[in-house]
């Protein structure tokens, strides 16, 4: 980008650019240079774009030509109004995922233990703990790198004292040995998509592959750990679990087969989202 260019200028050409790759080029241009700027949007709106254009902006927009997620190269995503730190380590926080924080708060307002499976940055249960002031929680993690993003978090948002972060692996025999039950509130967003899924590149090419893969129809990781959540729920407790839109029936069969009942909540989208067991 030429030297001279304002910032108005630059974004306007970074667009352009990007649009041939991101459905959201003129935001993502806005959010790279408010970064760039260490500024606010509305900021960067209001008060820079006549401003030269900072000599950081051109190397974040070649990331993002290059289909690196925004939220990676700023290292931050919001979600349900918290921010949360980000990194290659973690998948990014989808909107679409509040829908099961939003279940668990109206559900369940009185929880005081709740536990996360596959916490990744820690943005279900963190969230849940800064909407429910009395409770503590557990998340647990089979990536070092993962709880290290989750517990960084929690002392960010001023609830690391309210979170403990725990290395655990569902995929290994005796895992819930460091996981003491049961608990008011089970959270988990485990790895559901199908290995030959057709995903953006922005989302194979960065995020963290384990994380996301879990066998040919994405139910790998269900198998093992719905049969497990009855031991760990309390007598009146829910767990939520993330789904993909086509695992509604097989999720829900799989908690069947382990002696709970279910019901499925839907995204704003209209798409099965949520399902919601109780022992």
């Amino acid at each position: 980008m030429a030297e001279h260019q304002t910032v108005g200028e630059a974004i306007r050409a970074a667009a352009e650019r990007l649009g041939a790759t991101s459905d959201t080029a003129r935001l993502d241009a806005e959010v790279l240079m408010a970064h760039a700027l260490a500024a606010s949007r509305s900021d960067l709106l209001l008060r820079h774009m006549r401003d030269p254009a900072p000599d950081g902006f051109a190397a974040l927009a070649d990331r993002r030509a290059a289909q690196e997620p925004v939220a990676y190269i700023t290292g931050t995503q919001e979600f349900f109004g918290l921010p949360f730190s980000v990194d290659a380590r973690v998948l990014i926080p989808r909107g679409d995922s509040e829908v099961l924080v939003e279940t668990a708060l109206g559900e369940r307002p009185g929880a005081r233990r709740v536990l996360d499976c596959g916490t990744g940055s820690g943005a279900l249960l963190l969230t849940v703990l800064a909407n429910l002031a009395e409770a503590t929680g557990v998340g647990i993690d089979a990536s070092a790198g993962a709880l290290a993003v989750a517990a960084a978090n929690a002392q960010a948002l001023g609830l690391a004292e309210r979170a403990r972060m725990v290395a655990a692996d569902w995929r290994l025999p005796d895992w819930t040995g460091g996981v003491d039950g049961p608990f008011d509130l089970i959270l988990a967003n485990p790895p559901y998509v199908e290995d030959d899924a057709d995903l953006a590149p922005s989302v194979r090419s960065y995020e963290p592959a384990s994380a996301l893969f879990a066998g040919p129809a994405g139910l790998d990781d269900y198998r093992i750990l719905i049969p497990r959540l009855p031991a760990l729920l309390a007598a009146d407790g829910l767990a939520l679990v993330e789904i993909g839109h086509t695992q509604a029936d097989a999720v829900a069969a799989l908690g069947a087969a382990a002696g709970m009942a279910s019901r499925l909540v839907h995204d704003l989208g209209g798409r099965p989202r949520v399902v919601v067991f109780s022992c």
